[in-house]
């Protein structure tokens, strides 16, 4: 579904991306993962049209997208979430799932009847006229992936969309990135929790200092050297290879 190319991005001296590829398969889950600072925001950020690459392509269904507007991306069907979370605080739940839905539903009865289902989807049902800023984090970050749901991506970039939650928060939203994939979206997601990332992924690529170093399963991910040494470290590398013989 997504193929990236050969794709480099450089900020005057600084190159964030560097001679990257990767790919997509439909009806996948698709983990990204490295270090912080390691280029995964900026790949995000190429990928969904907020900028366009020094060199390489980006292909969608086999079309090439490479440097084309985010909006018009959104209406091809690439929906993405942000690793800062920004709801219009003014606005309620409702409202801000709406702003999502107008993308293809100019009529606000529709867009409100859309916006209606993605937040019980997503685990927001009861909060439909509770203001977006009294929300906890964890509510805040289902509030942001409802918002991009409701624009009906077939594929979606998930950006740390775990990131901040309590382990429990993190149980519970599991089941809801799944029921995604099986309702037919394609995801591809960075995240810096690994045991979602094993627990979530059918094939995750590494990133570090701008390079894909590896790509595999979860379990080829943690076994390579390269990735202990570059991300995980070797505690880390041990105890996820214990749960997965746990879960085993």
């Amino acid at each position: 579904m997504l193929t990236v190319d050969n794709v480099t991005m450089r900020f005057g001296g600084l190159t964030a991306v560097n001679d990257a590829s990767m790919q997509v398969k439909a009806g996948s889950i698709t983990g990204l993962i490295g270090p912080n600072g390691a280029g995964k925001t900026t790949l995000f950020t190429i990928v969904s049209g907020f900028l366009k690459p020094t060199a390489g392509k980006v292909a969608f269904e086999g079309e090439t997208i490479t440097g084309v507007a985010a909006h018009r991306l959104a209406e091809r069907g690439i929906g993405r979430t942000f690793q800062i979370v920004k709801p219009f605080a003014g606005l309620s739940v409702l409202e801000n799932i709406v702003v999502g839905a107008f993308l293809r539903h100019p009529r606000r009865p529709d867009a409100e009847r859309l916006a209606a289902a993605v937040a019980e989807k997503v685990g927001l049902g009861d909060r439909l006229d509770a203001p977006a800023s009294s929300l906890t984090v964890a509510g805040r970050k289902r509030l942001e992936l409802a918002r991009a749901l409701a624009t009906e991506p077939r594929l979606l970039l998930l950006d740390e969309v775990l990131a901040g939650l309590n382990p429990s928060e993190v149980r519970d939203i599991l089941p809801v990135i799944r029921s995604l994939r099986d309702d037919g979206i394609t995801i591809l997601m960075i995240e810096h929790v690994m045991q979602a990332v094993v627990s979530l992924c059918d094939e995750v690529f590494v990133l570090a200092q701008g390079a894909i170093i590896a790509r595999g399963t979860p379990a080829e991910v943690v076994a390579d050297q390269k990735v202990i040494e570059a991300y995980l470290g070797h505690g880390a590398a041990a105890r996820l290879k214990g749960g997965e013989a746990a879960d085993a």
